[in-house]
């Protein structure tokens, strides 16, 4: 099967307990938990047993070990993940709103993450990569975007294919080179998988089927729109076919994005069907939500199989 590669932030995240609670003040606290969104996108797809790997940096921690735990044990390949003494590991604090948003204070670019680069581990882990997956929200410095156009190009030259998810937090859109790296990947996107409104962020156009339009024109192969509970639409130049989401208990939404995103690419790469990939992704996005933590709800390929046909014959009946 075809290698995916990823690089960016690897973080643990610690979460607010009640809704409404500030990250201002004291409180409870969960965590923490293995995070990172491009470490959520590997180690999904690891899960479902594509080969995959990670371009990061850790500090020589706690936080830090159990990450490089999580990801070996679910089959991802953490050679270039390099471990810093005397840096931290990134963290990411979320507290919950009543009306479905979060709020995030992260220290990813000041942490170890932001001491990632292209060594010879990351070299000889790209040299067998048949994918490139870029999530916006890695693209935080300007050490972190070098990195990650090396991977793309490093991918785009063995005939290797892109994957896009913009993955922009509203802290994250003004830092310094964000919107120019931004646009950067995107010329070199075969697969743009946007949420709600990132897929406006790109284009001037006011409704979803004249912004896909546009990304079309731009040479993308595919847009696949992401649209929560429900479901997600996939778009491509003279065909276009929805998935419905699927109904569960949501516990704690986060990662959801980048494990529908690993499902799709990785069905993607085995040659699936538009129709098969959107159905498989949106249970992988489903699942992500049942428990707390943004790898928690991770589940392998054969689960989520068992998911979607229970789902199937509960809708039949």
């Amino acid at each position: 099967m075809k290698k995916i590669v990823s690089a960016g932030e690897i973080v643990v995240e610690i979460m607010a307990d009640q809704l409404d609670q500030s990250l201002a003040k004291p409180g409870l606290l969960h965590g923490p938990f293995p995070s990172g969104a491009p470490a959520i996108f590997i180690a999904q797809a690891a899960r479902l047993g594509q080969p995959t790997g990670l371009i990061s940096a850790v500090g020589e921690d706690d936080f830090g070990q159990m990450n490089i735990d999580r990801l070996r044990d679910w089959g991802a390949d953490v050679s270039a993940v390099t471990v810093h003494k005397g840096q931290a590991t990134g963290t990411a604090f979320v507290a919950y709103r009543a009306d479905g948003s979060r709020h995030f204070v992260f220290n990813i670019k000041n942490s170890a993450a932001g001491l990632m680069e292209i060594g010879y581990a990351a070299q000889a882990l790209l040299a067998g990569a048949d994918h490139f997956h870029v999530m916006g929200s890695s693209l935080f410095s300007e050490r972190a975007i070098a990195v990650i156009l090396a991977g793309i190009e490093a991918v785009k030259r063995r005939g290797g294919t892109v994957s896009f998810d913009p993955n922009i937090r509203k802290e994250m859109i003004e830092l310094p080179g964000m919107r120019e790296a931004l646009y950067q990947v995107l010329a070199r996107t075969d697969l743009f998988l946007p949420s709600g409104e990132e897929l406006f962020i790109f284009t001037k156009a006011e409704d979803e089927a004249s912004a896909v339009a546009e990304m079309l024109q731009r040479g993308i192969s595919a847009v696949i729109v992401k649209k929560g509970s429900e479901g997600a639409v996939y778009y491509e130049p003279h065909r276009q076919v929805a998935a419905a989401g699927f109904s569960v208990r949501e516990v704690d939404p986060t990662g959801a994005g980048d494990c529908f995103g690993a499902g799709f690419v990785s069905l993607w790469l085995r040659g699936a069907q538009p129709e098969e990939a959107l159905k498989f992704a949106c249970a992988c996005g489903a699942l992500a939500v049942t428990r707390k933590g943004p790898m928690e709800g991770i589940a392998t390929f054969a689960e989520i199989q068992a998911f979607i046909s229970e789902a199937t014959e509960g809708s039949a009946s």
